[in-house]
Protein backbone atom coordinates (compact mmCIF):
# COMPACT_ATOMS: atom_id res chain seq x y z
CA UNK A 1 0.00 0.00 0.00
CA UNK A 2 1.42 3.42 -0.96
CA UNK A 3 2.07 6.09 1.61
CA UNK A 4 -0.86 8.27 2.61
CA UNK A 5 -0.62 11.58 0.73
CA UNK A 6 0.10 14.70 2.75
CA UNK A 7 -3.12 16.25 1.42
CA UNK A 8 -5.23 13.72 3.37
CA UNK A 9 -6.34 14.78 6.86
CA UNK A 10 -8.14 12.16 8.96
CA UNK A 11 -9.74 13.67 12.04
CA UNK A 12 -8.33 12.32 15.33
CA UNK A 13 -11.20 13.76 17.39
CA UNK A 14 -12.95 11.25 19.70
CA UNK A 15 -16.35 12.84 19.07
CA UNK A 16 -15.88 12.26 15.35
CA UNK A 17 -15.08 8.58 15.97
CA UNK A 18 -18.11 8.19 18.25
CA UNK A 19 -20.58 9.82 15.88
CA UNK A 20 -19.16 7.95 12.91
CA UNK A 21 -19.80 4.63 14.67
CA UNK A 22 -23.45 5.61 15.11
CA UNK A 23 -23.64 6.73 11.48
CA UNK A 24 -22.26 3.42 10.17
CA UNK A 25 -24.68 1.27 12.18
CA UNK A 26 -27.20 -0.32 9.80
CA UNK A 27 -29.94 0.14 12.40
CA UNK A 28 -29.63 3.95 12.39
CA UNK A 29 -32.85 5.41 10.96
CA UNK A 30 -32.85 8.22 8.35
CA UNK A 31 -33.76 10.97 10.85
CA UNK A 32 -30.85 10.16 13.15
CA UNK A 33 -28.62 9.53 10.14
CA UNK A 34 -29.27 13.05 8.83
CA UNK A 35 -28.58 14.52 12.27
CA UNK A 36 -25.28 12.66 12.50
CA UNK A 37 -24.24 13.79 9.01
CA UNK A 38 -24.88 17.36 10.10
CA UNK A 39 -22.95 16.98 13.37
CA UNK A 40 -19.97 15.30 11.71
CA UNK A 41 -19.90 17.94 8.99
CA UNK A 42 -19.76 20.67 11.64
CA UNK A 43 -16.81 19.01 13.38
CA UNK A 44 -14.90 18.26 10.17
CA UNK A 45 -15.66 21.69 8.73
CA UNK A 46 -14.24 23.33 11.83
CA UNK A 47 -10.98 21.45 11.27
CA UNK A 48 -10.93 22.05 7.52
CA UNK A 49 -11.23 25.82 7.94
CA UNK A 50 -8.35 26.09 10.44
CA UNK A 51 -5.93 27.55 7.90
CA UNK A 52 -8.13 30.28 6.41
CA UNK A 53 -6.39 33.64 6.31
CA UNK A 54 -7.48 36.59 8.45
CA UNK A 55 -7.43 40.33 7.94
CA UNK A 56 -7.31 43.10 10.57
CA UNK A 57 -10.59 44.70 11.54
CA UNK A 58 -11.21 47.64 13.83
CA UNK A 59 -14.28 47.12 16.03
CA UNK A 60 -15.81 48.56 19.17
CA UNK A 61 -16.75 46.45 22.15
CA UNK A 62 -19.20 47.82 24.74
CA UNK A 63 -16.12 49.03 26.64
CA UNK A 64 -13.65 50.37 24.05
CA UNK A 65 -12.37 50.13 20.46
CA UNK A 66 -9.97 47.29 19.64
CA UNK A 67 -8.10 45.64 16.81
CA UNK A 68 -9.74 42.33 15.88
CA UNK A 69 -9.56 39.87 12.96
CA UNK A 70 -12.08 38.71 10.38
CA UNK A 71 -11.95 36.05 7.68
CA UNK A 72 -10.32 37.34 4.53
CA UNK A 73 -11.38 34.95 1.72
CA UNK A 74 -14.91 34.53 0.46
CA UNK A 75 -15.90 30.87 0.81
CA UNK A 76 -18.16 28.84 -1.44
CA UNK A 77 -19.88 25.58 -0.50
CA UNK A 78 -20.26 23.09 -3.34
CA UNK A 79 -22.53 20.19 -2.32
CA UNK A 80 -22.53 17.30 -4.76
CA UNK A 81 -26.16 16.41 -5.42
CA UNK A 82 -27.85 14.73 -3.78
CA UNK A 83 -25.96 13.28 -0.82
CA UNK A 84 -23.96 16.47 -0.26
CA UNK A 85 -27.12 18.45 0.51
CA UNK A 86 -27.18 17.04 4.03
CA UNK A 87 -23.86 18.72 4.78
CA UNK A 88 -24.78 22.27 3.79
CA UNK A 89 -26.66 23.49 6.88
CA UNK A 90 -23.82 22.59 9.25
CA UNK A 91 -21.32 24.51 7.14
CA UNK A 92 -23.64 27.50 6.96
CA UNK A 93 -23.72 27.56 10.76
CA UNK A 94 -19.93 27.87 10.71
CA UNK A 95 -19.84 30.26 7.74
CA UNK A 96 -23.18 32.11 7.51
CA UNK A 97 -21.93 34.33 4.67
CA UNK A 98 -20.72 31.45 2.51
CA UNK A 99 -22.14 31.16 -0.98
CA UNK A 100 -23.77 27.86 -1.96
CA UNK A 101 -23.43 26.61 -5.52
CA UNK A 102 -24.77 23.25 -6.67
CA UNK A 103 -23.11 20.83 -9.06
CA UNK A 104 -24.99 17.70 -10.07
CA UNK A 105 -22.96 14.60 -10.86
CA UNK A 106 -24.12 11.03 -10.84
CA UNK A 107 -21.94 7.95 -11.00
CA UNK A 108 -22.59 5.66 -13.92
CA UNK A 109 -23.23 2.35 -12.16
CA UNK A 110 -21.36 0.33 -14.80
CA UNK A 111 -18.33 2.49 -15.59
CA UNK A 112 -18.23 4.30 -12.20
CA UNK A 113 -17.43 7.46 -14.16
CA UNK A 114 -19.02 10.80 -13.17
CA UNK A 115 -21.70 12.25 -15.44
CA UNK A 116 -22.51 15.95 -15.05
CA UNK A 117 -26.20 16.84 -15.27
CA UNK A 118 -26.47 20.15 -13.38
CA UNK A 119 -24.18 23.16 -13.08
CA UNK A 120 -25.40 26.65 -12.18
CA UNK A 121 -22.06 28.32 -11.45
CA UNK A 122 -21.92 31.95 -12.61
CA UNK A 123 -19.62 32.92 -15.47
CA UNK A 124 -16.70 33.91 -13.21
CA UNK A 125 -15.64 32.83 -9.72
CA UNK A 126 -17.18 34.87 -6.91
CA UNK A 127 -15.26 33.14 -4.08
CA UNK A 128 -11.61 32.40 -3.33
CA UNK A 129 -12.00 29.12 -1.42
CA UNK A 130 -14.35 26.31 -2.46
CA UNK A 131 -15.32 23.47 -0.15
CA UNK A 132 -16.68 20.40 -1.93
CA UNK A 133 -19.23 18.57 0.22
CA UNK A 134 -19.73 14.87 -0.52
CA UNK A 135 -20.21 12.28 2.24
CA UNK A 136 -18.35 9.49 0.43
CA UNK A 137 -15.04 9.70 -1.44
CA UNK A 138 -15.23 6.33 -3.21
CA UNK A 139 -13.60 6.12 -6.65
CA UNK A 140 -12.72 9.82 -6.54
CA UNK A 141 -14.00 10.39 -10.06
CA UNK A 142 -16.80 12.78 -9.11
CA UNK A 143 -14.53 14.79 -6.82
CA UNK A 144 -11.77 15.08 -9.41
CA UNK A 145 -14.32 16.16 -12.03
CA UNK A 146 -15.75 18.76 -9.64
CA UNK A 147 -12.29 20.17 -8.93
CA UNK A 148 -11.72 20.43 -12.69
CA UNK A 149 -14.95 22.44 -13.00
CA UNK A 150 -14.08 24.73 -10.08
CA UNK A 151 -10.53 25.42 -11.25
CA UNK A 152 -11.79 26.19 -14.74
CA UNK A 153 -14.33 28.51 -13.10
CA UNK A 154 -11.46 30.39 -11.44
CA UNK A 155 -11.46 29.17 -7.82
CA UNK A 156 -8.07 29.89 -6.27
CA UNK A 157 -8.27 27.12 -3.69
CA UNK A 158 -10.37 23.95 -3.35
CA UNK A 159 -10.86 21.61 -0.40
CA UNK A 160 -12.74 18.30 -0.18
CA UNK A 161 -14.86 17.47 2.87
CA UNK A 162 -16.12 13.87 3.13
CA UNK A 163 -17.19 11.63 5.97
CA UNK A 164 -15.52 8.43 4.72
CA UNK A 165 -12.90 7.85 2.03
CA UNK A 166 -11.57 4.78 0.24
CA UNK A 167 -7.86 4.53 -0.61
CA UNK A 168 -8.77 4.30 -4.30
CA UNK A 169 -10.65 7.61 -4.15
CA UNK A 170 -7.89 9.36 -2.22
CA UNK A 171 -5.38 8.21 -4.82
CA UNK A 172 -7.51 9.42 -7.73
CA UNK A 173 -8.10 12.86 -6.24
CA UNK A 174 -4.61 13.41 -4.83
CA UNK A 175 -2.86 12.29 -8.01
CA UNK A 176 -4.95 14.50 -10.30
CA UNK A 177 -5.13 17.45 -7.89
CA UNK A 178 -2.31 17.23 -5.30
CA UNK A 179 -3.07 20.80 -4.14
CA UNK A 180 -6.54 19.86 -2.85
CA UNK A 181 -6.73 19.14 0.88
CA UNK A 182 -8.97 16.17 1.74
CA UNK A 183 -10.64 16.21 5.17
CA UNK A 184 -12.40 13.02 6.32
CA UNK A 185 -13.62 11.30 9.44
CA UNK A 186 -12.14 7.94 8.40
CA UNK A 187 -10.08 6.23 5.71
CA UNK A 188 -11.63 2.82 5.14
CA UNK A 189 -10.21 -0.43 3.76
CA UNK A 190 -11.18 -0.63 0.08
CA UNK A 191 -13.92 -0.57 -2.55
CA UNK A 192 -15.97 -3.67 -3.21
CA UNK A 193 -16.75 -4.83 -6.74
CA UNK A 194 -19.78 -2.54 -6.95
CA UNK A 195 -17.73 0.51 -6.05
CA UNK A 196 -19.01 0.81 -2.46
CA UNK A 197 -16.62 1.71 0.36
CA UNK A 198 -15.93 -1.18 2.78
CA UNK A 199 -16.76 -1.29 5.65
CA UNK A 200 -18.37 2.07 4.82
CA UNK A 201 -21.96 2.84 5.67
CA UNK A 202 -23.87 1.89 2.52
CA UNK A 203 -25.37 4.50 0.19
CA UNK A 204 -25.23 7.87 1.98
CA UNK A 205 -27.96 9.38 -0.18
CA UNK A 206 -30.40 6.50 0.31
CA UNK A 207 -29.76 6.41 4.04
CA UNK A 208 -30.32 10.15 4.42
CA UNK A 209 -33.50 10.27 2.42
CA UNK A 210 -34.98 6.83 3.07
CA UNK A 211 -34.94 5.78 -0.59
CA UNK A 212 -33.68 2.20 -0.36
CA UNK A 213 -34.80 0.64 -3.64
CA UNK A 214 -34.74 -3.03 -2.72
CA UNK A 215 -32.19 -5.87 -2.73
CA UNK A 216 -30.71 -4.98 -6.13
CA UNK A 217 -29.53 -1.61 -4.79
CA UNK A 218 -28.00 -2.99 -1.61
CA UNK A 219 -24.20 -2.55 -1.32
CA UNK A 220 -23.65 -6.30 -1.01
CA UNK A 221 -25.59 -7.15 -4.19
CA UNK A 222 -23.62 -8.85 -6.93
CA UNK A 223 -21.59 -6.61 -9.26
CA UNK A 224 -21.92 -5.94 -12.96
CA UNK A 225 -18.83 -7.52 -14.60
CA UNK A 226 -17.78 -4.22 -16.18
CA UNK A 227 -18.09 -2.39 -12.86
CA UNK A 228 -16.02 -5.05 -11.13
CA UNK A 229 -13.27 -4.66 -13.75
CA UNK A 230 -13.21 -0.88 -13.24
CA UNK A 231 -12.73 -1.37 -9.50
CA UNK A 232 -9.98 -3.96 -10.05
CA UNK A 233 -8.14 -1.50 -12.30
CA UNK A 234 -8.32 1.21 -9.61
CA UNK A 235 -6.98 -1.20 -7.01
CA UNK A 236 -4.19 -2.43 -9.31
CA UNK A 237 -3.08 1.17 -9.89
CA UNK A 238 -3.11 1.73 -6.13
CA UNK A 239 -0.92 -1.35 -5.46
CA UNK A 240 1.54 -0.41 -8.20
CA UNK A 241 2.37 2.97 -6.70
Amino acid sequence: MPETPSSLHVSPHPLVAHKLALLRDKHTEPKQFRELVRELTWLLGYEAMADLTLQPSRIETPLEPMDAQRLEPRVGLIPILRAGLGMVDAMLELLPTAEVWHIGLYRDERTLKPVEYYNKLPDAATVQVCLILDPMLATGGSSAATVDILKHWGAARVKQLSLIAAPEGVRTLSSTHPDVDIHVAALDSHLNERGYIVPGLGDAGDRQFGTFAGPASEPGHGPDPHTAEVVRNLQRDLRNE
